[in-house]
């Protein structure tokens, strides 16, 4: 539990030190149910039924539109970070009860060290692709202004990986 910590606050302080101002800029939008401006980030294409192709962003991030529990919510992907991260605001959004919500984990963040809830998803989807069961963590507004969508996604795909700089998904 502590090296799971550990590699999830390590994932969210390095996104805070590549990202200074991207991430703010980002993940402090207004969300909305609509998919994401393509001047924010490229859509996502999608390929056969299996497949799903993010283009780089501003930055060379991968931003993308992401349906938790049937709603959407804006998100980076980020593989520095153990688990899906969401902020207490985005978490409402999407249907988490945070007032039963333990917050008894502890994250070293760019922010300083927050405590968190660990919740399980039972749907994550972008695209073609959707996924059960997804470990996420859910951290205070102040540590985090969106959602980072981390390891605990990513590895229930069949592979992910960077080709010509897009970042390819494969269920």
């Amino acid at each position: 539990m502590l090296v799971r910590m550990a590699v999830f606050a390590g994932g969210i302080v390095a996104a805070a030190m590549v990202l200074p101002g991207l991430a703010t800029s980002y993940l402090d939008r207004p969300q909305t149910d609509t998919p994401a401006k393509t001047t924010q980030a490229s859509p996502a294409k999608y390929t056969a039924s299996k497949g799903v192709i993010m283009q780089p962003g501003a930055g060379g991030h991968f931003l993308g539109t992401f349906t938790i529990n049937g709603r959407k919510a804006d998100g980076m992907v980020d593989t520095g970070a153990s688990m899906i991260a969401i902020n207490i605001s985005t978490a409402r959004r999407l249907g988490i009860s945070t007032g039963s919500l333990v917050f008894n984990a502890r994250a070293n963040t760019a922010n300083g060290i927050v405590k968190g809830a660990f919740v399980t998803l039972d749907r994550v989807e972008i695209g073609t692709i959707a996924v059960r069961d997804v470990e996420a963590m859910v951290l205070p507004d102040k540590s985090l202004s969106g959602m980072l969508v981390g390891m605990s996604f990513l590895n229930k795909l069949s592979s992910y990986r960077v080709e010509n700089g897009a970042l390819h998904l494969t269920r």
